[in-house]
């Protein structure tokens, strides 16, 4: 079995656990995966790190298990050892590690020993590990998970099920791998986890292809950059996050995020840590990114980034926070949107995402760059807060790009959806526009009908815009005078020539082609004018009753 397949199995054999006690689809199940994978993940983490370690690094590789031979190790060793580790490294004490915890699996009241061993490692590892509210209050990365069995007689079978889980796989074999490897166990993680009716705030996945269609954009090839800032004001699970640090390099970015969501920020820590990312931990914050918008400078003023990508909600119901969005003239500078009544006049909704783009037009540096997922119809607004956007981002000349992408790429809705390209510092000269909906090949996922660029997609919508290329039905390089010609459109399909096909054909074929058009109006005079008899007689029978 390889390392992906092992991983996967991993991952569903904990899912099939939680399934097997009744947790199935429920609040809970994503919190117990998640944290007994990281678990499992620490506890092999620190035993590879242990192991390097120059002091007491060979008397570990020495013994026969590592961990056998960690548990005879006195508290002033530890603590000497914690002392060696880099900051990144999870801290475990002997009777942290999961070999201790599996020989005490069969002791009674098990249940409690595991919940206590997990909150322990999240309070010793929770300057590292945590993170913030928005009120800055500290959410830990470990909680107690068996006190969601509600029969208390169960719980400490359930423990002993999860431990059987973890014990038979090792992450060391995967720690030398890369984002390529843990973007797809990451997605394999969160299928069931990430979906829009889970509530008010929907929690959207964004494909791994459109996240790497918008990074390697922003971003260019091979391009050597260091120090630079990410930042996600929506961010969700962090997949345009990742894909925009791995194309810069981890190693010479640091992430910047905020979401409402609690389940959403407790994905991304997870992923953050398995893309070797941990040190931007203390960047993450659970909040509402629009109504307290927590990364600030000093005096109070939004901090400025190097690079933004978002996939925001598009729609929510309508917030009680509205008129508090609109004093705020400054930070919506094009307005806040009102309700829309259209689809049910009593559950009114906003149009958030214009929010969104502001906010990531605010926070971008005088020379940043940013992508935005948004809705397609956007792109051709005719009035209120969209063509205020609009019209702005064409005037400063911040949109370089717009790729409109095929339908269905997104699971939970079957909004179609499009990708903005913003650079503030206005120094382009034309826009490029893709019309990528063609692309794409179908499948079905559940009972969802979904469609997925493929590599060589990908690859072809990046080339084509990377060099400004014009391509017939597919892009087109604009400058801003035309697009404020038609009307502020980032529809490529609006640029593109309108061909006429012109068929040879003979006098005689041309006769009968007009033969036919003639009996055919004919039929449909006659048709209608019977119907209109018809309506005449009924009519004329119709009396008035006192």
């Amino acid at each position: 079995m390889s390392i992906t397949e092992s991983t996967i199995a991993l991952i569903d054999s904990l899912k099939s656990t939680t399934g097997a006690f009744g947790l199935a689809g429920t609040g809970s199940e994503y919190k117990i995966v998640t944290e007994l994978f990281l678990y499992k993940f620490f506890n092999d983490k620190f035993g590879y790190e242990a192991k390097k370690d120059q002091v007491y690094g060979e008397r570990l590789r020495n013994a026969e298990k590592w961990d056998a031979e960690y548990d005879k190790f006195s508290e002033d060793e530890v603590e000497d050892l914690f002392s060696y580790l880099p900051a990144s490294v999870p801290r475990l004490k002997p009777e942290h590690t999961l070999a201790h915890l599996y020989n005490s699996s069969g002791m009674g009241d098990f249940s409690t020993l595991l919940d206590a061993t997990l909150i322990d490692i999240a309070n010793i590892n929770a300057d590292t590990f945590s993170v913030t509210t928005s009120g800055k209050s500290r959410v830990n990365i470990f909680s107690a998970v068996t006190t969601n069995i509600t029969d208390t007689q169960k719980r400490d079978e359930f423990a002993r099920s999860l431990m059987k889980d973890i014990a038979t796989f090792n992450f060391e074999d995967v720690f030398d791998e890369k984002y390529d490897f843990f973007s797809g166990i990451f997605e394999h993680l969160l299928k069931g986890f990430n979906n829009a009716g889970g509530g008010k705030y929907a929690e959207y996945y964004t494909p791994r292809a459109i996240a790497q269609v918008m990074a390697k954009l922003l971003v260019g090839e091979n391009a050597d950059l260091r120090g630079m800032t990410c930042y996600d004001p929506s961010a969700g699970t962090g997949t345009l996050l990742m894909a925009l640090a791995h194309q810069i390099g981890e190693d010479r970015c640091s992430i910047f995020s905020q979401d409402i969501s609690e389940k959403s920020s407790a994905m991304l820590r997870l992923n953050l840590i398995l893309n070797n990312l941990s040190a931007s931990l203390p960047n993450v914050v659970q909040g509402n990114t629009l109504l307290e918008p927590s990364h600030k400078e000093a005096n109070g003023t939004l901090k400025k980034f190097d690079f933004i990508v978002s996939n925001p909600p598009f729609k929510l119901d309508f917030p009680e926070y509205r008129d508090t969005l609109a004093a705020d003239g400054i930070r919506f500078w094009a307005g806040v949107p009102n309700a829309v009544k259209k689809v049910d006049p009593q559950k009114p909704k906003m149009a958030i995402y214009t929010c969104f783009i502001q906010h990531v037009l605010n926070s971008l540096k005088s020379t940043g760059k940013g992508a935005i997922v948004i809705p397609t119809g956007f792109i051709t607004s005719k009035s209120g807060v969209e063509k205020k956007i609009l019209e702005r981002i064409v005037e400063e000349k911040w949109i370089y790009g717009c790729v409109s992408m095929p339908s269905n790429v997104f699971a939970t809705t079957g909004t179609n959806v499009s990708v903005l390209f913003f650079d503030k510092s206005g120094q382009n000269e034309k826009v490029i526009l893709i019309d990528a909906s063609k692309l794409g090949e179908e499948y079905k996922e559940g009972n969802n009908q979904k469609r997925r660029l493929r590599d060589f997609e990908v690859e072809q919508i990046v080339k084509t815009f990377q060099n400004r290329e014009s391509v017939e039905d597919f892009s087109v390089a604009v400058t801003y005078d035309e697009i404020k010609e038609k009307g502020y459109s980032l529809s490529a399909g609006q640029y593109f020539d309108i061909k006429i096909d012109y068929v040879d054909i003979t006098a005689d074929e041309f006769n009968q082609r007009m033969s036919d058009y003639k009996s055919k109006l004919t039929e449909m005079f006659k048709e209608s004018h019977r119907l209109e008899e018809e309506i005449m007689k009924q009519l004329d029978s119709l009396e008035f009753n006192e």
